[in-house]
């Protein structure tokens, strides 16, 4: 009998409905089991969209003893687990509402008297965190088992605040005071030995002094090689995984099955959250351009954090400046409400991702063309504040311009792009305001480019790469497009790209600031 093909879980997140109802499940169970064996409270950050809803829905059956529902899977068939059933708390942060503390205390609570009441138990304290605790000790006694928690997005109502002004701001603060009392519950001497697995997910690493200083004993795995793959999928679980599904996707775009997997890894391909050069893929983009059959943003079109964009704005961050920067790993858990660092918040929503490491020091870098692409669309949107639908189809046709070498259509529609931006948010008319602005209109139509090239010789302002040809580019304010060009020649930036087979153009722009925009180009080949 032949057998049926599993369907796509495109934005399914339930365990239980993949394995009853023939969902393909890519499986994941022996990172699983190494960490429900090997220790007792447990932390992982990973960006929205990757996974972390289907990890604690995986873990909510497991410990419930739903052996059925691993038939097959790694921890079935290899491993010893006892398939003992625990009682489970699921606090899941993207279901619980409550802007304000009140408002979320009363949401925790009816969560709490909600779990008490299927297990057939009663709560009578009347606070939250005495409740939790309530909770915990009689589900201990009612079973004789240990209780696990598993505590999804638990930031949720933290960042929802952000980015939205100064009075959402002091309620993101006065979300995380509440939260960290309630997660210190989890500390007490009163439950500690009734806990058998603690397990939080969410989108930001707070420091241990911001958030949970009230329970230290929790071991963040979130940058840990043996769990850097628990989500996303490798380079073999795509192609084992999902072959037939490429194939298709290979058949409609008239390309071989490598050349799609190449395109594949440029668009969804690249995060890496340890030491170790492994990669992955983020999972939702991949699941829906096989289910579309179709190359696609589909992970920025689910939302973009309003409060990422606005600190990038508020912080005048340089924005060329993300490709390939340095950090400390300190930045990784550099999330204060306080003092929030553009380079931490990049990273932890998965904007930015680790690109190398050497000597402590980690270069960051985007992921992949897809973020690339998508977020240069967004701030450039931002920035320029239009939401112009002629001007997006400009952006769109610079591609097009690039290729055919249609210059003067290049530069045109440039110019009115430029020329679109309203006047009152040019106040600082300088080489780096309009080296942003082409860089970002560049990323957001999709063109391969990089920006601030360090030569042995000098920094390059910006370098294009087309099928046949790289454009060394560099930027003037009230000069000329020659004293540019005379710098590139002067300072050899040809040199480096030279023997790698592409023609090599140098491109000097000039922007005049009083008319804010492109005043002269000149091309000169090298």
């Amino acid at each position: 009998m032949k057998q049926t093909r599993k369907k796509l879980p495109v934005d399914l997140a339930s365990f239980e409905k993949m394995r009853t109802e023939n969902y393909l499940y890519v499986d994941k169970t022996q990172h699983i089991y190494r960490m429900a064996t090997e220790g007792t409270f447990y932390f992982l950050a990973r960006p929205r969209r990757f996974g972390k809803s289907l990890l604690v829905s995986t873990l909510t059956s497991l410990f419930r003893g739903r052996k059925e529902l691993f038939d097959g899977l790694w921890i079935a068939e290899q491993s010893d687990w006892d398939w003992q059933p625990h009682p489970v708390i699921v606090l899941d942060f993207n279901s619980i509402s409550g802007g304000k503390p009140e408002e979320l205390k009363q949401e925790l609570s009816y969560r709490l008297n909600n779990t008490a009441q299927q297990f057939g138990v009663s709560l009578e304290a009347p606070g939250i965190e005495s409740r939790f605790e309530e909770l915990i000790l009689k589900l201990f006694e009612m079973s004789g088992k240990a209780v696990v928690i598993l505590i999804d997005e638990y930031d949720k109502r933290i960042i929802d605040h952000l980015g939205r002004g100064t009075e959402r701001m002091e309620i993101a603060k006065a979300n995380r005071d509440m939260l960290k009392s309630f997660f210190g519950v989890l500390k007490g001497q009163a439950v500690l030995d009734k806990l058998r697995f603690v397990f939080l997910t969410g989108v930001s690493r707070f420091s241990k002094v911001s958030l949970f200083s009230e329970l230290n004993n929790l071991r963040d795995i979130s940058m840990l090689e043996s769990y850097a793959d628990m989500l996303g999928y490798t380079q073999q679980e795509l192609e084992t995984c999902f072959t037939a599904e490429i194939a298709e996707l290979a058949q409609k775009y008239g390309v071989s099955v490598s050349e799609c997997l190449a395109r594949l890894a440029r668009e969804y391909n690249g995060y890496r959250f340890s030491k170790q050069p492994l990669r992955v893929y983020n999972p939702f983009s991949v699941l829906n351009a096989l289910n579309e059959r179709d190359f696609r943003d589909y992970w920025f079109e689910s939302g973009t954090p309003t409060f990422l964009v606005e600190t990038l704005k508020e912080q005048r961050y340089h924005l060329p400046a993300i490709e390939g920067m340095q950090v400390s790993p300190a930045v990784f858990s550099a999330f204060e409400l306080e003092h929030l660092r553009p380079e931490a918040l990049l990273f932890q929503t998965g904007y930015l991702t680790i690109t190398d490491v050497q000597e402590g020091i980690y270069t960051l870098d985007y992921p992949n063309q897809e973020v690339k692409h998508a977020l240069a669309e967004a701030l450039l949107l931002d920035v320029s504040e239009t939401r112009n639908v002629a001007i997006s189809s400009l952006v769109l046709r610079l591609p097009g311009y690039l290729q055919r070498e249609d210059f003067a259509a290049f530069f045109e529609a440039v110019r009115a792009i430029f020329a679109s931006i309203p006047y009152d948010i040019q106040s600082q008319r300088d080489e780096a305001y309009y080296h942003t602005i082409f860089y970002l209109l560049i990323s957001a139509s999709g063109i391969t480019a990089q920006s601030s090239v360090l030569t042995c010789d000098g920094r390059i302002d910006m370098i294009v790469a087309a099928a046949e040809t790289i454009y060394i580019i560099e930027f003037k304010c009230n000069q000329s497009a020659d004293a540019a060009l005379r710098q590139m020649r002067s300072n050899r930036y040809a040199n480096r790209f030279q023997g790698g087979g592409k023609a090599l153009r140098l491109m000097g722009i000039n922007f005049n600031t009083d008319t804010r925009n492109v005043e002269e180009w000149k091309l000169e080949p090298v």
